[in-house]
């Protein structure tokens, strides 16, 4: 049941020696979103505010999705299942790596619990990992390119964080030709 894991998501401590942040999971499940987001970890700001998407990256999310702060966060509307429910710190070039506990301890039962999940937003290579596997292609923009692949149970996306602007300037097609399908199909979940 939805409600017991996330009991016993909000007690989980596996990481703790890991985190020298502490932990503090961020996680949003639900008996009934038709979407779920599975991104990669929680940043800085977020652990601190302990709300999901809750910095530049959600603003840039909610944006493609077309939604509304209050839409985005309302569990009847989106799940949001990251790789790492904790904030796993700072490393030499930006926030380090999910930790691999989460996936291996929570996310085969979280996704077996939400049956109802029409759509999983897939953003970044932790995520298409898990959700995609093998089906993936070799990178991240080629998998990403190959959306229609995925449909209609995954949607792929690169990450919405400002340190992909580069990526978003170079790759046009994502916001010309993907993100207007996204907010469509987002439209008729919601």
């Amino acid at each position: 049941m939805v409600e017991t894991l996330k009991k016993e998501i909000a007690a989980c401590t596996l990481c703790l020696p890991h985190l020298a942040h502490g932990v503090r999971p961020v996680v949003q499940l639900s008996q009934s979103a038709k979407i779920a987001i599975a991104g990669q970890a929680p940043g800085r700001v977020v652990h601190e505010t302990g709300l999901p998407f809750n910095d530049k990256s959600g603003d840039r999310l909610r944006d493609w999705l077309g939604v509304s702060r209050e839409q985005f966060y309302d569990p009847d509307l989106f799940a949001i299942v990251p790789m790492g429910f904790c904030y796993p710190g700072t490393g030499k070039s930006g926030d380090l790596p999910p930790r691999p506990e989460c996936r291996a301890t929570w996310h085969d039962r979280i996704f077996a619990e939400m049956e109802q999940l029409e759509l999983i937003m897939v953003i970044g290579a932790y995520a298409i990992d898990y959700h995609l596997g093998e089906r993936a292609e070799r990178t991240l923009t080629e998998t990403v390119r190959n959306w229609q692949d995925y449909q209609p149970r995954h949607m792929v996306l690169p990450h919405p964080s400002p340190r992909n602007n580069l990526w978003l300037r170079r790759n046009p097609w994502f916001e010309d030709d993907v993100v207007p399908h996204l907010r469509k199909r987002v439209s008729q979940l919601i």
